[in-house]
């Protein structure tokens, strides 16, 4: 087994380590600290951030993008630029030499001469890729044209001791982007575009809440019961009170007790923990936006979703331009056209009769209910035959399928199992924009009751409840429903989840006899509405997983 102590690779890092420390020693020797704190513009000088110079200097450049010296130096003639960033480039020929600096809005060049700074030019032997440095100088263009700031002053202001990784431009491996988000940030500059981007979108999704008068707020994250989700939380313990906790799955029972109180329209974004295996679109900590609104329906939930997401990417738009006119590019989906909205019957019929299976399109002949007919017994003999009938019948996952069908209890969690095996797979190629080149996001609507436990019963079918699901481009991004506020068939629901809890079942609700008090007060009809930010984010910003729209997901730990 190699000792990764002592490998080639380790000792070269300690060199370059060491390296660095003695360069900040002969700082600490010539009276400078390489971890100062003052940044202190000079007499006529301007503090800039870089894009703020960018932008003052941009009317300057030609139809090229590229920047005539003599214009540039008239512009500036009566102020210096007072700088400060991190050194990202460093190339020195001779008495010459080229920094390239980036601070949070930007980057740019500064140009260090010999001639004119003089004995400090030496000071550039401490200088290392990585320092963060203050810099002052007279903004002026390259002999190519780039906008760049001849310096007269410059001196490192936090030495960098350990050196960024070999080809870190572009940095790709993905054990240490996430693991070491800092570096990653630091070498891909799109990264930090997309943690900008998850600022602006939250931020926006407030705006269009609060403009809706909604009152944001915090509710529990500790709770001493399960409930809001049919989830697995995780389990914590509280010493002073020795009691044991779970930390939330979900806000949305002390959100709906909010109603009870008067508080017709409250939302909350906030951190939920679900103790769940990891992928590409589940972290076992996220961040959820509930609200919920008084005297309100599903179908006004509905439409009201699709116009808050279509509101925050127009927001996202107009603050991150260029940005977002990539994202948009890349994406597989459009927003440009109305929503698809299909009841979870309907897109089982369509996803039974896309797999050419004689003998599902038989029994779909009479509605979804002879479908789940034919499926409720064990239908392992006929699989062979079937995954045979079309493409899409071969790539049914037939194992699980018929696993998970043989689990459940009840005809209305059959017909979700065959929405999620038949339907939810196929969304994306199943529901198409009007020219076939991108998805449309679903809306799928009228869910079983059975698995719905917080939901509102159709008044006219109350085998199914007033909810809905968004998916785009497959993902499921939003959860809405009309909330049930009848606290004896709530009850009713939780002993159900009860009875399930006690049959072995790990991802069920807790009895919450309060809430069923808070319900027995009366609580206005109302419509609930829950949406997953890191989703959001992933979906506006065309990003693949969710590790890619956390800053620090949670990860194994490392084998080093």
């Amino acid at each position: 087994m190699v000792n990764e102590a002592n490998s080639p690779s380790h000792s070269a890092e300690t060199a370059l380590l060491e390296a660095r420390k003695s360069k900040a020693a002969r700082m600490r020797a010539g009276g400078h600290n390489p971890f100062s704190n003052q940044l202190v513009a000079g007499a006529g000088a301007q503090s800039f951030d870089i894009g703020v110079l960018r932008t003052e200097a941009a009317p300057l450049a030609g139809a090229d993008g590229r920047f005539d010296d003599a214009a540039v130096r008239a512009h500036f003639a009566d102020r210096a630029a007072h700088l400060h960033g991190r050194v990202i480039a460093l190339r020195a020929t001779g008495g010459l030499s080229f920094i390239k600096l980036r601070d949070r809005t930007g980057e740019v060049q500064l140009i260090l001469q010999e001639s004119v700074l003089g004995a400090e030019y030496t000071g550039l032997d401490l200088v290392d890729i990585g320092d963060i440095l203050e810099a002052e100088g007279s903004v002026m263009a390259s002999k190519r044209g780039e906008l760049s700031v001849d310096i007269t002053r410059f001196r490192i202001v936090t030495k960098s001791y350990r050196p960024l990784p070999e080809k870190w431009h572009g940095l790709q491996d993905v054990e240490t982007r996430y693991r070491q988000r800092y570096v990653d940030l630091i070498a891909n500059p799109g990264v930090a575009e997309v943690f900008k981007a998850r600022g602006v979108i939250v931020s926006a999704v407030r705006r269009v809440l609060d403009g809706e008068d909604f009152l944001e707020v915090e509710t529990p994250s500790m709770h001493t019961l399960i409930g809001g989700a049919a989830a697995k939380p995780f389990n914590t313990h509280h010493n002073a009170l020795d009691m044991n906790l779970f930390m939330r799955i979900a806000p949305e029972l002390y959100l709906k007790r909010l109603l009870v109180g008067g508080l017709e329209r409250v939302y909350e974004i906030g951190r939920c923990y679900r103790n769940e295996g990891l992928s590409t679109r589940h972290n076992p900590e996220f961040t959820m936006l509930e609200y919920y609104r008084a005297y309100a329906t599903c179908a006004q939930a509905l439409e009201f979703g699709e116009a808050l997401i279509r509101k925050v990417d127009a927001d996202l738009a107009a603050r991150m331009p260029a940005s977002h006119a990539a994202w948009k590019e890349g994406r597989p989906f459009t927003l440009s056209e109305p929503f698809a909205q299909v009841p979870m019957a309907e897109a089982v019929t369509r996803g039974a009769l896309a797999c050419g299976i004689p003998a599902w399109t038989e029994a779909v002949a009479h509605g979804d209910e002879g479908l789940v007919a034919l499926l409720r017994t064990d239908f392992v003999d006929a699989m062979k035959e079937w995954s045979k009938c079309s493409p899409r019948a071969k790539s049914i996952d037939w194992s699980n399928f018929r696993k998970g069908m043989n689990k459940l209890e009840n005809d209305g969690e059959r017909l979700f199992g065959l929405y999620e095996y038949l339907c939810e797979p196929y969304l994306a190629e199943d529901y198409r924009s009007a020219d076939g080149s991108k998805s449309l996001p679903v809306f799928i609507t009228e869910y079983p009751y059975e698995t719905s436990p917080l939901a509102r019963r159709n008044d006219m079918r109350p085998h199914l409840v007033d909810r809905f699901e968004l998916f785009v481009h497959g993902r499921e991004l939003c959860n809405a429903f009309s909330e049930l506020n009848d606290p004896e068939d709530q009850a009713a629901r939780f002993q159900e989840q009860v009875a399930k809890k006690s049959a072995g079942a790990d991802e069920t609700m807790d009895y919450d006899e309060d809430y069923i008090r808070a319900l027995e007060y009366g609580m206005p009809p109302a419509a609930g509405f829950g949406m997953g930010m890191d989703r959001l984010v992933m979906m506006l910003c065309n990003q693949g997983s969710i590790r890619d729209v956390i800053l620090f997901p949670l990860l194994r730990p490392s084998a080093e």
